[in-house]
């Protein structure tokens, strides 16, 4: 047999690429770490909120005041980065203007209702958050106003009307006190606008005057359209009155002081928050003098947190508080106070907790009555005075918080302006330095 030589070199290759190979042989992959799961994002919701008040005409100044109120609560929340019901919340603000009509407030309920909002701020005056209130009722929408104050608002037994400020029954009451005690008036004459806030308030101005002891020589009526009043003014004067109450606006209030003072009339003249404006003085103009108003809540400066709710509110709208602002914006906040409560944004869900509030605001500790009415609620009185609104006191309410109380985290600062109304002073530039007008207005309500 014949046997092939394989060199030794050969042969050496060889084993040395088997040894190679061996040494080389591929261990399986390791298996790759899982990937986590990406976060499920949290859903989000858009809640809207209805607005309504005068955005244009004669309380267009009062209406915008509601509005930036609004407004300052919304931008307020969304910073906040709510979360509702496992959701994120973002709050829409949708704002419309009534034009102080009842038809038009009507009108502005049902877009509210077919833009499916979750809440209703509003409305401004009283003559349109009534039948405005029907509306919302029938179809189950919380309505919190921060200024219609008529008692008809929240005895019609609508579970869904609330309201933050005092009602013309208890302004009524302090303002007939005030008539009597502070400025020592024997007899008075009454004119009222004829709306439901006008009339609703000097009806219960005359019944708790005549009550303590003041004679009503004069009761006359005017619009809240009109501009010359010297008529009904002209028939007052005879009758020599301490004092003149007026139930009404200041586009009205105003104008009437003024020609007050030109027929050569020394009564003392006294209205509600519907006329407690730095806008009053612009029209009443020098005649405004030593004159006296009213508003729910007391001065900003007294509430904790009333300093810096100005200073918010000044800052963001380069304006001073007109009037209701702060009740507005308490309104708001106690609006959504109630969904978180609930942990829910539906109207049916949340309405219940509503009526549990106990919720620390700008303007006063708030929680609701049966009727829906603000429990405990302070009038404060102030007079016109070189210019400005300065406070002169307060009737009713229950003692106010200490200076170093600190609203819920929720709570915009107190609510009343310094030195005059429980509402800073937004337009007139004298009145911006007193710093604060105290409550309601509009309509007027």
């Amino acid at each position: 047999m014949r046997f092939t030589r394989i060199p030794g070199t050969t042969l050496a290759l060889a084993a040395a690429i088997a040894l190679i190979g061996c040494g080389n042989k591929e261990e399986p992959a390791p298996a790759p770490a899982p990937v986590p799961a990406a976060p499920v994002a949290k859903p989000e919701i858009t809640v809207k909120i209805g607005h309504a008040a005068p955005l244009t005409g004669p309380q267009a100044h009062i209406g915008k005041d509601n509005e930036y109120g609004a407004t300052l609560a919304v931008e307020e929340l969304n910073a906040k980065g709510l979360e509702i019901g496992g959701a994120k919340v973002k709050f829409e603000l949708i704002s419309d203007d009534d034009q102080a009509d009842p038809k038009q407030g009507t009108t502005v309920a049902q877009k509210f209702v077919d833009a499916k909002v979750n809440g209703v701020i509003g409305h401004l005056n009283s003559g349109t958050t009534i039948p405005a209130s029907q509306i919302y009722s029938d179809n189950g929408i919380p309505q919190i106003s921060g200024s219609a104050t008529a008692i008809k608002y929240t005895k019609q037994g609508f579970a869904t009307a609330f309201r933050v400020m005092s009602n013309d029954e208890q302004q009524g009451k302090a303002l007939a006190e005030f008539a009597a005690k502070t400025l020592a008036a024997k007899s008075v004459a009454v004119i009222d606008d004829r709306t439901a806030y006008g009339q609703g308030l000097a009806d219960e101005f005359k019944k708790a005057a005549e009550a303590a002891g003041l004679k009503l020589v004069a009761n006359e009526y005017t619009n809240d359209k009109a501009t010359d009043f010297k008529a009904i003014l002209t028939k007052i004067k005879s009758k020599k009155p301490d004092l003149i109450f007026y139930g009404g606006m200041d586009p009205q209030g105003g104008p009437m002081v003024k020609q007050l003072k030109e027929l050569g009339i020394k009564a003392k003249f006294l209205t509600g928050d519907g006329g407690c404006t730095p806008n009053f003085i612009t029209l009443a103009g020098a005649a405004a003098e030593g004159q006296y108003c009213s508003l729910p809540g007391v001065p900003l400066e007294k509430m904790p947190g009333g300093a810096a709710f100005k200073e918010k509110f000044t800052g963001k709208f380069k304006t001073e508080i007109q009037l209701y602002a702060p009740y507005v914006y308490d309104a708001t906040m106690t609006l959504v106070d109630a969904m978180k409560r609930a942990n829910s944004v539906e109207p049916a869900k949340y309405l219940p907790e509503i009526g549990k509030t106990a919720y620390q605001g700008v303007t006063a500790k708030i929680s609701f009555d049966a009727n829906g009415d603000l429990k405990d609620g302070a009038i404060s009185f102030y007079e016109f005075k070189g210019g400005k609104i300065e406070y002169v006191e307060t009737l009713g309410g229950v003692p106010e918080a200490p200076a170093e109380a600190k609203p819920t985290a929720d709570a915009a600062p107190a609510a009343a302006p310094a030195a005059a109304p429980a509402v800073a002073p937004a337009a007139a530039p004298a009145a911006a330095a007193t710093g604060a007008i105290p409550a309601p207005a509009a309509e007027k309500k």
